[in-house]
């Protein structure tokens, strides 16, 4: 087997003295691990979806993390299977999708997440992550540690059909409240061996907190990671990664190194460029400083 040093000595790197940073050594991913949420698309999917995954192809993701599965209609008028089918048709998988369980927070009842999990069967998906919560559950500091208990048990039934559970976030979680926020209690109080977190870089920073500091502090409990830049003029937009003001140079490294698997690139809205020229610019600046 070539370990580090042996292939840099093969590629006359070491006998040159050319001196590389170990962080950007240990950065190094495979482009298997670059994906796209499809919320991204959101307004072109309905029109044409098995276009729309073609050209996501086209652009250099091998990765999708869906959104918008309907129980009557499947994903834009394809079932799971028959999506699933599209997906590796284009050379593409999907690790994880973002399911509304609102009802389940709500009522306790598991219909949808039932219903989640089987989806996630049929697409081999291995994550079923909350996108966010409707404000009425998270009103307290006693309602969050409500939502955290609640997570626990979604995150067992998860678990008891070899899935995972994960949360995605924005930046209400860091709203001070009795002396917290949700963020610091579903990291406290959820089983870190259950729930996995996917950081949302862009709305960490619209929340005045630091990605790096975060993964620091909570080594491993992050699968994934949305790759959102922030624009430099209308700091409430997007823009396609690289041309913003958040420096994924330093972020992306760190996230790796605290465990995360998956980069996933999204983009919520699109300025004066066409959607996919926007998305094959970010999947290319991604992959020139992560492989």
């Amino acid at each position: 087997m070539i370990n580090r040093r042996t292939f840099l000595t093969q590629a006359g790197l070491v006998s040159a003295g050319v001196l590389i940073k170990p962080d950007l050594l240990n950065a190094a991913i495979s482009s298997n691990q670059i994906g796209i949420q499809l919320y991204s698309l959101r307004d072109q999917l309905p029109k044409d979806v098995k276009g729309v995954i073609a050209k996501v192809a086209k652009a250099g993701y091998k990765e999708v993390e869906t959104f918008g599965f309907d129980k009557k209609t499947g994903y834009w008028g394809l079932s799971s299977k028959e999506f699933s089918t599209l997906l590796k048709a284009n050379g593409l998988s999907t690790p994880s999708g973002h399911y509304g369980l609102n009802e389940f927070f709500g009522s306790g009842k598991t219909d949808d997440l039932k219903a989640y999990i089987d989806v996630a069967h049929v697409t081999g998906q291995s994550y079923i992550v909350v996108p966010s919560l409707a404000e009425e559950f998270i009103k307290t500091a006693e309602d969050f540690k409500t939502v955290a208990e609640k997570m626990n048990k979604a995150a067992g039934i998860c678990k008891s059909e070899g899935l995972k559970l994960g949360y995605h976030n924005h930046n209400f979680e860091w709203k001070p409240e009795g002396g917290t926020t949700f963020y610091q209690t579903l990291l406290k109080y959820t089983d870190p061996a259950l729930v996995h977190m996917e950081m949302d870089v862009y709305w960490v920073v619209r929340a005045g907190q630091d990605p790096i500091e975060i993964f620091k502090n909570h080594p491993g409990r992050f699968f994934a990671v949305h790759v959102k830049d922030r624009d430099k003029t209308d700091t409430d937009k997007n823009t396609e990664i690289g041309k913003g003001s958040i420096d994924f140079k330093k972020i992306l490294p760190k996230a790796k190194a605290a465990g995360v698997k998956h980069f996933i690139m999204e983009q919520e809205n699109f300025t004066n460029i066409d959607p996919y020229k926007s998305i094959t610019e970010s999947s290319t600046y991604m992959k020139s400083i992560m492989i």
